[in-house]
């Protein structure tokens, strides 16, 4: 599926902060668009497109941060993606598979540092820079890339609820990374199809996983 099958809405200009009576699901709608559009985008290698769709996320789901810190904070998150493809690159065959080992054990550092930038800019973890690239390297190489994918996007809810106690779960089931973090696994899950189906649905799960978090802010 290519970038322009992915509508985005017009909503440049405005803050959350601007709009409090805006539908949530409206709001939702944009931002899961928006984040399998930064996806495609950076597939497509179109990086300017891929930094303004990644804003249109973080513009909404960190509240606390100005538009401009907001920006600074989806430039560093593509600029670890390319990173990431920078560490990659030396080690593509040429059938187009990876050369496993030597990339399981290449420095991974440039991809870590650009996403401390961004868990500075944002309040979160650090924790959230070396899970999000540990998961992106086992993605690619092999073993449990899902368990540190949650726990990054773990602090990510944690810093866009300002909460720091996320998860909040009642009675004796007390272990998991709750459900924001596992809905956000499946949406990476549909992204690895390369289908525009799959888009679909992930645009959809996505879209079921921002109205929570909008819905708990706004209650909040």
């Amino acid at each position: 599926m290519s970038s322009t099958q992915i509508t985005q809405t017009d909503a440049r200009t405005e803050t959350v902060a601007d709009a409090p009576n805006r539908c949530i699901d409206d709001l939702a709608e944009h931002m899961s668009e928006n984040i399998c559009k930064g996806f495609i985008t950076h597939d497509d290698r179109q990086r300017e497109a891929c930094i303004e769709a990644f804003f249109e996320v973080d513009r909404y789901q960190f509240p606390h941060l100005s538009e401009e810190a907001a920006y600074r904070a989806a430039t560093a998150y593509v600029d670890a993606l390319w990173a990431k493809d920078d560490v990659e690159e030396p080690y593509v065959l040429e059938d187009g598979s990876l050369d496993r080992e030597p990339l399981d054990d290449a420095d991974w550092s440039p991809v870590v540092e650009c996403l401390e930038r961004r868990a500075d800019i944002v309040g979160m973890s650090r924790e959230y820079a070396t899970a999000t690239t540990d998961g992106w390297r086992k993605h690619k190489t092999g073993g449990d890339y899902w368990t540190p994918h949650m726990r990054a996007q773990l602090h990510e809810v944690r810093a866009a609820l300002d909460d720091a106690e996320y998860p909040h779960k009642r009675g004796t089931s007390q272990s998991g990374l709750g459900p924001l973090p596992a809905r956000y696994l499946v949406g990476i899950e549909l992204h690895d199809m390369k289908s525009e189906e799959h888009w679909k649905e992930a645009v959809d799960v996505m879209q079921s996983y921002y109205a929570e978090l909008l819905r708990t802010q706004r209650d909040d």
